[in-house]
């Protein structure tokens, strides 16, 4: 699970005579990941495409064009079919034909469309207006203009000018129609001047007679035609679209093995008369692949496995000789170049939706360790630890099942795969702190009023609030101390001495100052609680912090790992090494109290639910040994000197709207739906991104760097064709 499947790089050498053969024998074994032929040996060149390639390339095209056009998706194959040369020939040319004709007329008649729609909206005004178009233009010395705007400052700028001598106006909404006579000593674009700078918009007046409620009737009758000139368009090419759907999705799925068929040669390196091609393939696969290349073409081909590939850190990974100085071998046991090896990430069932989480980042290098499985285990619980509700748990195991069983997208049944997790942990957790949508009804019933775990909202259970504070603390350094682990192993292989500077240092560095921080040692200058939560308030564990020697001990520990962290920087940075690396090194406190987002969000998702609740069923407020203890008025609302289970009421906290009437109620309920949906959308992202966050930033910056190259076999998964 930490290390990808491992792959093993295999040869395959022959006469060219058998090479269609042994390309048609590895596609349908759809497990080589082809490498690349550099060009670097002498005597050899990379293979020409098969003779057709480009045929089928263009018919490809062509069929995906048609696909395009007629909207056609997955859903709409039918059947499986066998697809011939002689069907593509010919029945593919006649749907082309027939599909470019539709959609031509298609494309003409939505320019026509569009064309009496901006006709019909320009004229529309002039209807509203209702003046006759052909008294609104062909004046001698009248002056017209017709626009949206505001008529009383048209009014106002014709009063105001001595361009203008006389002026009527006619308006419909906004509508505007200005007449007017210019001035003895006015031009012909006085009116235009004039209405320069007022709210007016002026539109074209359409060059026609005539009445324009009736030109507008006439133009919605235009597209009323071809409203349906169109729908009979798009019945004919939905016709088409059920009758070919299943054979041009068949018939893509043909031309895109025949293209890769075709196209395979320009991965190989080969002569006149032989070929070699190379490709990784997963190690417990090769018997399975040498067998069936023999059983396709005998002894004309030679199969060698160069090498298995190893997990140690290969920076400098080559094969063979330097490259410009390898030679052929007899057998083909050189390798084409120094191409890493895929990645094939080899996680379980249960974990294999959590790669999403790290492919969202990048896909680990062969090299890497595979973080998946921590997030397995580790995000859920983070996530479910910070919500920690059994209602809340249920709906996000809900969706999560919806995304899951609903969607064939990879990525929707990922996502379906995690959001189930992490809502069965926020359900586990939610029945030990004993909430259901932020009212303690599990506490009640199931544990008698006395939960295993509180939240450490309330003032009388703070001591819960600092525990989860400290809990956060430890968890990070446990955290990001494997982190640190996976590192120092990777390190290891490529220089133990980086190892130690680099990885083991900050080990070094963590473990031996917050070892210091929770002893006794200057004990007054450390809040007293990481002294208590854990010696009987809340936890009775018997821990009053480390002594005052071992506390010198972790302090001396944490020195001596800033100092090889400072010689670290010093090795790789020079003079100013001493500098960064001590301004760094303070990140042993920065780093570790960034998990203590992991309680803040726990007591914020858990205020939010509560004011929720408060608003609907109303807080009282009792004084118990402990501290304040608040109450939700479920049943009935107490009052200030009422005595519940023992201890007096000493105030209500807000009466809540369920108790203040029908009004009250229905808004009540309005709030307390509303309210505890935010309250689930705000999980997914704050307890969420929050629990994501610490995953890539805190734990994967220790160690994982990505890149690694996808595993792309040399092959083709059938839906819609079977085979010839």
């Amino acid at each position: 699970m930490l290390r990808p499947e491992q792959m093993s790089k295999v040869s395959v050498t022959g006469s060219r005579a058998v090479m269609d053969d042994v390309i048609e024998a590895i596609h349908e074994l759809n497990l080589v990941h082809l490498s690349n032929y550099d060009g670097s040996w002498e005597g050899f060149a990379p293979g020409n495409p098969v003779e057709g390639a480009e045929e089928a390339s263009d018919k490809l095209v062509t069929v995906r064009s048609i696909e395009s056009i007629l909207d056609i998706e997955a859903e709409d194959a039918g059947p499986s079919r066998i697809v011939t040369d002689e069907a593509l020939e010919d029945e593919l040319e006649s749907v082309r034909t027939e599909v470019n004709e539709l959609d031509d007329r298609r494309n003409e008649v939505e320019e026509d469309l569009r064309d009496v729609e901006e006709r019909l909206d320009s004229m529309q005004p002039f209807a509203d207006l209702g003046i006759d178009l052909d008294l609104l233009s062909g004046y001698d010395n009248l002056q017209v203009a017709v626009g949206e705007g505001n008529e009383d400052e048209v009014q106002q700028a014709l009063a105001d000018t001595d361009d203008i001598a006389e002026y009527e106006t006619f308006s419909e909404g906004r509508t505007v129609a200005v007449f007017a006579y210019p001035a003895d000593d006015g031009d012909e674009d006085a009116l235009d001047e004039t209405l320069v700078g007022v709210d007016f918009a002026m539109l074209e007046i359409p060059d026609a007679d005539g009445s324009p409620e009736e030109y507008v009737e006439e133009l919605k009758h235009d597209r009323q035609k071809l409203e349906s000139k169109l729908d009979s368009v798009e019945n004919e090419l939905e016709d088409i679209k059920l009758d070919t759907a299943g054979f041009l999705l068949a018939a893509e799925e043909k031309l895109s093995i025949d293209v890769q068929k075709s196209e395979a040669p320009l991965n190989f390196a080969t002569t006149e008369n032989a070929f070699i091609a190379e490709g990784w393939i997963p190690s417990e696969r090769y018997t399975e692949f040498a067998t069936a290349l023999g059983d396709a073409v005998g002894d004309h081909v030679e199969v060698d496995e160069l090498e298995r590939a190893e997990y140690e850190s290969m920076d400098d990974h080559t094969h063979g000789e330097p490259e410009g100085e390898q030679e052929v071998a007899a057998d083909g046991g050189t390798t084409m170049g120094d191409d890493q090896p895929p990645t094939v990430q080899d996680n379980p069932g249960a974990v294999k939706p959590f790669e999403l989480l790290v492919q969202t980042i990048n896909r680990p290098k062969y090299f890497e360790f595979d973080p998946t499985v921590i997030l397995f285990l580790t995000f859920p619980i983070f996530f479910g630890f910070m919500i920690g509700d059994v209602g809340y748990g249920i709906l996000y195991a809900g969706i999560g099942y919806a995304l899951y069983s609903r969607f064939d997208n990879p990525a929707f049944k990922s996502l379906g795969g995690i959001a189930l997790w992490a809502g069965g942990f926020t359900t586990l957790f939610g029945i030990l702190y004993g909430e259901i949508f932020g009212l303690h009804l599990i506490g009640t019933h199931l544990w008698g009023g006395n939960p295993p775990l509180h939240k450490g909202l309330q003032p009388a259970e703070v001591g819960y609030a600092y525990t989860w504070l400290v809990v956060s603390i430890l968890v990070g350094l446990l955290h990001m101390t494997l982190g640190y682990v996976f590192g120092f192993i990777e390190e290891l292989n490529h220089s133990p001495v980086d190892a130690v500077l680099e990885k083991g240092s900050w080990v070094l560095l963590f473990g031996g100052i917050w070892t210091w921080i929770f002893s006794t040692q200057a004990s007054g200058t450390k809040p007293d609680f990481i002294y208590s939560i854990f010696a009987g308030e809340p936890f009775a564990f018997g821990f009053e912090g480390f002594s005052a020697g071992v506390g010198t001990l972790g302090l001396a520990i944490g020195l001596v790992g800033m100092a090889l962290y400072v010689g670290g920087e010093i090795k790789h940075l020079g003079g100013a090494g001493i500098l960064i690396g001590l301004l760094e090194s303070l990140s042993v406190l920065s780093d570790a109290l960034s998990y203590t987002r992991l309680a803040a969000v726990l007591l914020a998702k858990a205020g939010m639910a509560f004011v929720v609740n408060l608003l609907f069923f109303g807080v009282f407020v009792t004084q118990t040994d402990h501290g304040a203890t608040w109450h939700f008025g479920l049943g009935h609302m107490y009052h200030v000197g009422d005595m519940y289970h023992g201890h007096e009421v000493t105030s209500v906290m807000f009466p809540g709207l369920i108790h203040s009437g029908i009004g009250g109620v229905l808004g009540g309920l309005l709030i307390l739906v509303l309210g505890h949906l935010l309250v689930l959308a705000l999980g997914i992202t704050s307890a969420g991104l929050q629990a994501v966050r610490l995953e890539y930033v805190e734990f994967f910056g220790k160690f994982y760097e990505g890149g690694g190259e996808e595993y792309e076999p040399f092959g083709y998964e059938r839906k819609y064709t079977t085979q010839d």
